[in-house]
């Protein structure tokens, strides 16, 4: 069983593009990768273009064999399995997408230069600094 998140990003002109991605969107594993390899805003509008994914990774990659060694590349469902209808949504504002977006176990969106996570479970379902969040997981684990 996978545990889904979405990725999404606020552009300047306020509108949100959100992808889906099936498999490890807890924080320990999508977050870290997109807090650490995902800082740039053209990076992740290449991502959001992939549309949904089976998995994150710390590349965007080249067009690879389904269920094939990724070489720490993502795998779309679009680009690597050619499915239809995996393309990003979009809606016109942050408060939009809060009202209409796609809600998975974990919810990352990457606005004002910076990437915030909510989760129902966590953080009372608040959505937060991810970079707090891994914070609180780098400590949780220590104990």
């Amino acid at each position: 069983m996978g545990t889904r998140s979405t990725i999404a990003i606020q552009r300047d002109t306020g509108e949100v593009a959100q992808i889906s991605c099936h498999w490890d969107g807890y924080i320990e594993h999508n977050g870290e990768i997109l807090f650490n390899y995902y800082k740039d805003t053209d990076k992740i509008e290449q991502l959001i273009a992939l549309g949904d994914l089976s998995s994150l990774d710390r590349e965007i990659g080249a067009k690879h064999e389904f269920g094939g060694d990724t070489r720490g590349e993502c795998t779309a469902y679009g680009r690597d399995r050619g499915e239809t209808n995996t393309q990003a949504r979009f809606y016109d504002s942050f408060e939009d997408y809060l009202e209409r977006g796609q809600r998975e176990e974990y919810n990352y969106i990457f606005r004002r230069g910076d990437w915030y996570v909510q989760c129902d479970y966590q953080f009372d379902g608040r959505r937060i600094l991810l970079s707090d969040a891994i914070e609180i997981m780098i400590a949780e684990s220590a104990e």
